[in-house]
């Protein structure tokens, strides 16, 4: 798995959400290009706009750890067409622009911020995850969403 931290991999990242256009096509699901970038948003919305997201409760946060958490940061790809948290759906119409701009900022972020700030640090679903498990969910997530639509 590919370290988003390093900054090759961010600058190619980056360079994959730069081929997507407005009118780009997904290879499977319903999402349009323009929900999937908004869709790709919401990780780092949950991060950086903790107050935007009310914390799982007991049960689900236990839940969330021990059976979501693996398949997040864990190397096994994600299947098509896979459930998402309701947190992610994104059923309204995004500006293509707008979600593009938005998430390379994020990207850039936490390129910036750098590894060292992720190691130890608490996320909103599960615990606290090592710089390894945040770079893997990060990188993971945007791989197969940038792959969704042929980039």
């Amino acid at each position: 798995m590919k370290n988003i931290f390093e900054k090759s991999t961010t600058e190619e990242v980056i360079a994959r959400i730069e081929k997507l256009t407005a009118t780009t096509s997904p290879l499977w699901g319903k999402m349009t290009v323009s929900q999937m970038l908004a869709h790709c948003c919401v990780t780092y919305e949950m991060l950086f706009e903790p107050e935007r997201f009310p914390k799982p409760n007991f049960l689900m946060g236990l839940m969330l750890k021990f059976l979501v958490k693996p398949t997040v940061t864990g190397s096994v790809p994600y299947k098509k067409n896979s459930r998402t948290a309701p947190a992610f759906l994104i059923t309204e119409d995004k500006d293509f622009e707008t979600e593009r701009k938005r998430l390379i900022e994020f990207l850039q972020k936490v390129h910036a911020l750098g590894e060292n700030y992720f190691d130890d640090r608490e996320s909103h679903s599960f615990g606290k995850l090592s710089k390894e498990e945040w770079s893997t969910m990060f990188y993971k997530h945007l791989d197969h969403h940038l792959g969704q639509f042929g980039v």
